[in-house]
């Protein structure tokens, strides 16, 4: 496969992904600081910024407004909703030949909405069920539309991991906002992990037991070790080899041992500075990012999350 059509095929399903995963972060943020009226508003705006990778001045008034402005609306913010998709559109583009006709349209139709004016006159909790929707359109489309082939498995490659680096962002953001069953309650339900969460711990809802649950569970499609599994299994495929020792793909190497490390850990240690353990698996799936850049996108540069500290 040619690497700009794989290069292209793995930003798609990574900024799909990022633009749902978005979505689900204000959702959840947006209903605490409505439910909660002793919620420093300021101080979780910052705290919620600082997470996705947007600094904002010291001396500046910072509210919902300017959150959802930098994180959903504005087409010039990088680790905006908007800029997700129009970079999705935009990877599309580029691969139009290899995409099938209904997952073009998914794509284009999607991003028809921002560039007419539609996403940005909608407001919250709609906009974010209507990301969630059509994300869920365009992954179900190529799921139903696409061979099996290499730009498949580039296409769940990226989707991996941005989802297991958007999963540890959901956990930090609700690490912040401990002490009260409510954040928890909130980033289950923003995972789509809720109901699943009660049938696992039979109705015993604790800190604890959610972030284990998103963080470790082998059989939920969104903790962060399904993800890290899916991603090694892409790369397995991708690399085709017969392998008697060890590993020469850098990427597989290190989400390899991030999720051993996560797997084999004891969850004490990882809850016990959960919002620093969350950004050192961001820095490792940056990390991951460059060396499939390396590795297959021959004369390209890996694309990063802003702000991350590597």
């Amino acid at each position: 496969m040619l690497s700009r059509i794989a290069e292209s095929m793995f930003w798609i399903g990574r900024y799909v992904e990022r633009a749902e995963d978005t979505a689900r972060i204000l959702d959840v943020q947006t209903q605490l600081l409505l439910e909660d009226a002793t919620i420093d508003q300021e101080s979780t705006c910052r705290n919620l910024l600082s997470i996705m990778g947007v600094e904002g001045e010291p001396e500046s008034q910072v509210d919902i407004t300017l959150v959802l402005d930098q994180l959903a609306y504005s087409p010039t913010s990088p680790v905006s909703i908007a800029s997700a998709l129009a970079a999705a559109r935009e990877s599309a583009r580029r691969a139009r030949e290899t995409l099938s006709v209904p997952m073009w349209e998914a794509i284009n139709t999607t991003y028809r909405a921002i560039s007419s004016g539609h996403f940005h006159a909608m407001r919250p909790p709609a906009i974010f069920q209507w990301v969630r929707e059509r994300a869920a359109l365009i992954n179900g489309t190529a799921d139903a539309t696409m061979t099996r082939d290499e730009g498949w498995h580039f296409l769940m490659l990226g989707r991996c991991i941005e989802r297991a680096d958007m999963t540890s962002r959901l956990v930090a953001t609700a690490s912040l906002a401990a002490g009260t069953g409510a954040p928890w309650t909130g980033t289950l339900r923003a995972c789509g992990a809720y109901e699943a969460f009660l049938r696992t711990y039979r109705g015993l809802e604790t800190e604890r037991g959610a972030a284990e649950f998103l963080l470790l569970d082998r059989l939920f499609p969104r903790s962060v070790v399904f993800a890290l599994n899916r991603a090694e299994q892409c790369l397995d495929n991708l690399e085709a080899t017969d392998r008697r020792a060890g590993f020469q793909n850098e990427a597989q190497r290190l989400l390899g041992r991030l999720r051993t490390e996560l797997e084999y850990r004891s969850l004490a240690d990882v809850m016990a500075d959960l919002p620093n353990e969350m950004e050192r698996l961001q820095r490792t799936t940056a990390l991951a990012t460059e060396a499939v850049t390396r590795s297959y996108f021959a004369g390209s540069e890996a694309l990063t999350w802003q702000g991350v500290r590597l």
